[in-house]
């Protein structure tokens, strides 16, 4: 009989524990849910943000010529061959390009880091394209963090908007 009643305590702290480790769980998806339906955070800008305005910088770009920023500039891409996500990304850029209709001079495409080759066709007929180390001056100056990253700019070389996708971004004001 003792051993009886003892495993009837164990049974019942067993069965006590359980019960605790079940509330806890249903309190954890409980706050999960309303983390879900609050929606998820939107992720950090790819570099410096809407106002802010570039430093100044130069380049050369692949043909050579002299390439300075940001005053002049209206949109600036980036992209990196350690990106995966960037192959995918530089024909929806080129056509936000030809769909504004914009000066090659007022469009520069940076590819940072080795292995840049496959982006020069397509980003060289609607951009002036620089290719720099990784980290290099074009990148320090837009604040780049991650790739690829779009930035819009305003006739004064602010930044009007940025972000990961060349498809998020606006038509510019007309200059």
């Amino acid at each position: 009989m003792p051993l009886l009643i003892a495993a009837i305590i164990v049974v019942g702290c067993l069965c006590l524990l359980d019960l605790l480790l079940t509330f806890g769980l249903l309190r954890r998806l409980r706050e999960h849910a309303e983390l879900l339906a609050g929606g998820m955070p939107a992720s950090p800008p790819p570099g410096l943000t809407a106002g802010e305005q570039p430093a100044a910088f130069t380049a050369v770009s692949t043909s050579g010529q002299a390439v300075s920023g940001p005053a002049g500039l209206r949109l600036a891409a980036f992209f990196s061959p350690s990106c995966s996500v960037c192959p995918g990304k530089v024909a929806p850029f080129v056509s936000y390009v030809r769909s504004l209709d914009m000066d090659s001079e007022n469009v520069l495409a940076v590819v940072s880091g080795e292995g840049a080759a496959p982006y020069l066709a397509d980003l060289s007929r609607v951009a002036q394209v620089c290719v720099e180390p990784a980290g290099g001056d074009v990148a320090l100056a837009f604040a780049v963090h991650g790739f690829p990253a779009f930035f819009l700019l305003d006739p004064g070389g602010r930044i009007v908007t940025a972000g990961y996708d060349p498809d998020s971004l606006p038509e510019p004001a007309p200059v």
